[in-house]
């Protein structure tokens, strides 16, 4: 049940849409490909053998992939009812 002038079905569209932008932005995102360097990228440190079999790709060491996932920051989720509440987060 929809309210105002949107159309019967407009919110379950809007969950719908929801879940499939974040399923594509999920599947757009890939690990390391191809082969393992034996240098680490950034610091020239040489990568355990173990690692390099564990993970197929790899490209940096593990202090330099602890201080790259540090940096990173989850991107919040689109509001797209726009409810009052979420806007005062």
């Amino acid at each position: 049940m929809a309210g105002g002038w949107a159309r019967d079905g407009a919110v379950e569209e809007q969950i719908e849409a929801s879940i499939a932008d974040e399923l594509a932005r999920m599947k757009a995102r890939t690990g390391p490909v191809g082969e393992s360097l034996t240098h680490c990228a950034e610091c020239e440190e040489p990568i355990p053998e173990a690692r390099r079999v564990a993970i197929p790709g790899v490209k940096l060491c593990i202090e330099c992939m602890q201080e790259c996932d540090a940096g990173y920051k989850a991107r919040p989720g689109i509001n797209r009812r726009g409810s009052k509440d979420s806007q005062l987060r």
